[in-house]
């Protein structure tokens, strides 16, 4: 695969959250925040579990394998139930631009981490990406409130994630184990702690079906399936600029389905993100992989 086509994944995963983003709202209106992270993940995971006995490749058994596994699934479970938290008192269009500043962060945590100094390209797409952030926001972060505030601290995991992600996945790749192993742990923590706050009913559950399937099969086993994937063929920095087309196309579902009617402003910060994705995306494109293969 090549970079350019790793890179395509990664803008339909973000479709895919974006418009997630919208079931991530109204899902609380019969669950809680910790159970909708559980069950969206055992459903992905049992989505996806299955292809271990057709499709897997990379290094099984090497050494350092499953300590590296569980730094990333950590940061996965954690990254996740932080973000569904944040829906509790965001709006979906505040919540979407927030969590996608972790573009901005990104290719810090990159750089201090895995010495991945950042293209000449990468400055520019940062820096439209964050004045574009700005704008959607309606002028920065300050004064936010706690729903906006618990966003931005899921987009501080997701950075780290993604980073640690790409290092996992360029030394071991098996990225359907990966995947596999993210979303069953980030189930088995989040689902006894949101049942110790009996936030889960059988009503309850009959009316969050609907944003399960959107979340379980969509979202998460083919939206985080897919950046799994891409990242072994591009890097922590490419994926956090163009997934931030999530706050695009979660606005934009937003504006559809809840009626949420973003400023001017806004409007003209998603053109500017939009631009930064195609800056990153033009600059990445090449025949070969972007990584070398993984040594037994």
């Amino acid at each position: 695969m090549s970079r350019f086509q790793a890179n395509l994944l990664l803008l339909l995963a973000a479709a895919m959250w974006g418009g997630g983003n919208v079931a991530q709202k109204t899902i609380l209106e019969d669950i809680d925040a910790l159970s909708a992270a559980g069950l969206r993940s055992l459903i992905a995971g049992l989505l996806v579990a299955p292809l271990l006995l057709f499709v897997e490749e990379g290094e099984r058994g090497q050494k350092g394998w499953w300590r590296s596994l569980f730094r990333v699934s950590a940061l996965f479970a954690l990254a996740l139930v932080v973000q569904q938290i944040a829906y509790l008192d965001s709006s979906v269009t505040n919540a979407s631009f927030l969590v996608n500043t972790d573009v901005v962060i990104t290719p810090l945590f990159a750089w201090l981490l895995m010495s991945a100094r950042p293209l000449p390209s990468t400055y520019l797409a940062v820096g439209m990406t964050f004045a574009g952030l700005c704008l959607m926001s309606d002028g920065g972060v300050a004064g936010i409130g706690k729903g906006d505030f618990t966003a931005l601290l899921s987009a501080v995991i997701y950075a780290l994630w993604l980073v640690e992600l790409e290092r996992h996945m360029r030394q071991f790749g098996r990225p359907i184990a990966t995947s596999v192993v993210q979303f069953l742990g980030t189930a088995v923590v989040a689902l006894p702690l949101g049942a110790l706050n009996g936030g889960v009913t059988l009503p309850g559950l009959y009316g969050a079906a609907p944003e399960l399937v959107v979340l379980g099969v969509f979202s998460t086993a083919l939206g985080f399936g897919l950046i799994t994937l891409a990242q072994r063929f591009t890097t922590a920095t490419h994926a956090a600029i163009i997934v931030g087309a999530e706050c695009i196309f979660g606005a934009l579902a937003a504006f559809l389905l809840l009626g949420e009617r973003p400023s001017t402003a806004a409007l003209a910060g998603g053109a500017m993100i939009a631009a930064a994705i195609v800056v990153v995306a033009l600059s990445g494109r090449s025949t070969e992989p972007a990584v070398v293969p993984a040594q037994s």
